[in-house]
């Protein structure tokens, strides 16, 4: 078998996708080795191989940004393995900068579950200072802030998510509907999520995530600059 590093991505297969729905149904040690060969071969490579792809087009474009690519491991923690289910039925990239603590820095990702995909660009969960620093921001200059989301209205590939404040944060600047949603978040991305389908067994699914993380590079610029 070829090495992964040496596999042109040409899009996932219909064998990608049973063999999630099995793992996740058969999750233990017997049925992972019985079925290891097709896990690298219709998971772990193509993953790779888009992740490597698409990672290296964006090096190539913004190089300076020393960005770095991260494979996510079939194997889950031994140590938080509660429920008995010792793998992942899904399995994600990122690309970001090098960080002793990835959940509270801004991320690009794409992950395949069986039941979806997704992509985008945020924080697994910003830190509390994080989200200050942004405020302040906000509050010292909210026309900068205002016309950098102005774009997301009009477009529909990403949607807007995070967990909002229990007790809501007003700001000291007259802000939009939209830029105040956004000032009571805890922490946020945007995130495009779809079902399986053509693209996802396509070659032209890098060109997709491509496209969109350019889009998303002022926001990630934005997001890692509060950190």
């Amino acid at each position: 078998m070829k090495s992964a590093d040496n596999v042109k991505f040409a899009g996932f297969t219909q064998a990608t996708i049973d063999f999630m729905w099995g793992l996740r149904f058969n999750n233990n040690k017997p049925w992972f080795e019985e079925h290891k060969e097709d896990f690298v071969r219709d998971f772990q490579t193509p993953m790779k191989a888009l992740g490597q792809e698409v990672f290296g087009r964006i090096s190539d474009k913004y190089g300076s940004h020393g960005f770095i690519h991260k494979l996510s491991r079939v194997y889950r923690d031994a140590r938080r393995v509660k429920d008995g289910q010792p793998y992942r039925a899904n399995l994600w990239f990122s690309i970001e900068k090098p960080s002793e603590e990835w959940t509270s820095t801004p991320v690009f990702w794409f992950e395949l579950s069986p039941d979806d995909w997704s992509y985008g660009v945020g924080f697994y969960a910003a830190k509390a200072q994080t989200m200050a620093n942004f405020r302040a921001r906000v509050d010292e200059n909210p026309k900068t802030f205002e016309k950098l989301i102005a774009p997301i209205p009009k477009q529909d590939e990403f949607v807007f998510e995070g967990d909002g404040y229990a007790r809501q944060k007003i700001s000291t600047a007259k802000l939009s509907e939209t830029a105040a949603q956004w000032y009571n978040k805890k922490s946020f991305s945007l995130i495009h999520r779809a079902l399986h389908g053509d693209e996802l067994f396509s070659a032209e699914l890098s060109d997709r995530l491509v496209d969109g993380y350019e889009f998303l590079m002022p926001y990630y610029d934005y997001f890692y600059s509060l950190v």
